[in-house]
């Protein structure tokens, strides 16, 4: 299974610098050659290599390779949106491939640079490089982020060999009052979650009014406070699910959530929430957590999911009196309404099967 990993690396005062001019070079030039690709209103390497690759070479200093990947980079950006011109930020993440970074052992990486090629400590190594049966791929980004440098490492990652079809689900329901509750019983509380998430809105609005330097530097650490905060969350919750199912024998089912925000409606005052979780990172640490610990996972069609009755299979949207509380209209089962969902997960939903197209 391929996992990536951030390196931290230690560079010397002088190496710091030749990344920083490095990647500061790179950017500039694919910030040329998306310029030069949105003149020529192509997308296509092979086209716009012989338009710019002579120029970011002689303009900006960058080896043969560097040049390709600046192009490579351009057209990616470019692909995603042909109505917008991309422009790189100086100091955005610089993509290498075996051509231009190679491994002395795992704890040191050579790395290209305008001055040529530097050997650079790595000395946070992350989780997976360590284990037994790792094997590090070739490609990486160099990222600078808070005075730090790493490299976003793809590393391949073993897996346990997938066992028997599980006799029993654990089902989980995601959502926004409860973010994850399973069909034990078990809830993981959106409380504190939506605090945060709301003591950062009205932070967040304040600053963006305020619009000075500073509180744009603020406006970017929040940001990134908050991204970890809500992976840190995702992990606790995704850990917790597929060690439950793990010790108990247990596959998971989940809802398949895709498209969930364009297809449903919820209060205004919960629309910030909806739109600020990532129920889809949270369903693909799940994932990746499964296949490591050789747990089966599956989707489900989360239709009627919430208003079937899992005593008697009753379906009526009536079920539901409130967000929190199910009780049917006809054998009068009441209880919580997240956790009759998640029964209704593990048993009753139909598995989603992948698209033969």
């Amino acid at each position: 299974m391929l996992v990536t990993e951030l390196l931290k690396l230690a560079p010397s005062p002088e190496q710091g610098e030749a990344l920083l001019a490095t990647m500061r070079a790179c950017n500039a030039a694919a910030s040329r050659a998306a310029e030069v690709a949105f003149a020529h209103k192509t997308a296509n390497k092979i086209r716009l290599q012989p338009l710019v690759y002579g120029e970011l070479r002689e303009t900006f200093g960058l080896s043969s390779q560097m040049a390709v990947r600046a192009i490579a980079k351009a057209c990616e950006a470019y692909k995603r949106d042909k109505a917008i011109k991309p422009v790189f930020r100086p100091l955005g993440a610089v993509s290498y491939d075996q051509r231009i970074l190679s491994w002395k052992g795992r704890d040191r990486a050579s790395i290209l640079t305008l001055g040529g090629r530097i050997i650079v400590p790595v000395v946070w190594q992350g989780r997976w490089l360590g284990t037994t049966g790792t094997v590090l791929r070739g490609a990486a980004d160099l990222v600078y982020r808070d005075g730090k440098f790493y490299l976003a490492v793809v590393i391949d990652a073993p897996e346990p060999p997938a066992g028997p079809e599980p006799e029993e689900w654990l089902g989980v329901d995601l959502g926004i009052v409860n973010i994850a509750a399973d069909s034990d019983g078990n809830t993981h509380c959106g409380k504190t979650v939506r605090a945060v998430r709301y003591r950062n809105r009205q932070l967040r609005s304040r600053l963006q009014r305020k619009g000075t330097k500073s509180a744009k530097r603020l406006l970017v650490k929040r940001r990134r406070r908050e991204s970890r905060f809500a992976r840190d969350v995702n992990h606790v919750i995704s850990k917790a699910l597929v060690g439950e199912a793990k010790d108990t024998g247990r596959g998971i089912k989940l809802e398949d959530l895709s498209g969930i925000r364009g297809r449903t409606t919820v209060r205004k005052a919960q629309r910030a929430d909806r739109a600020s979780w990532s129920f889809f990172q949270l369903r693909a640490f799940i994932t990746y957590k499964a296949a490591l610990a050789g747990v089966r996972v599956a989707l489900v069609d989360p239709r009627n999911t919430s208003r079937r009755c899992p005593g008697c299979g009753h379906i009526d949207k009536r079920n539901r009196p409130d967000q929190a509380t199910f009780r049917c209209k006809n054998c009068g089962l009441a209880g919580l309404a997240d956790i009759f969902a998640a029964r209704n997960i593990s048993g009753w939903a139909a598995v989603m099967l992948p698209d033969a197209a």
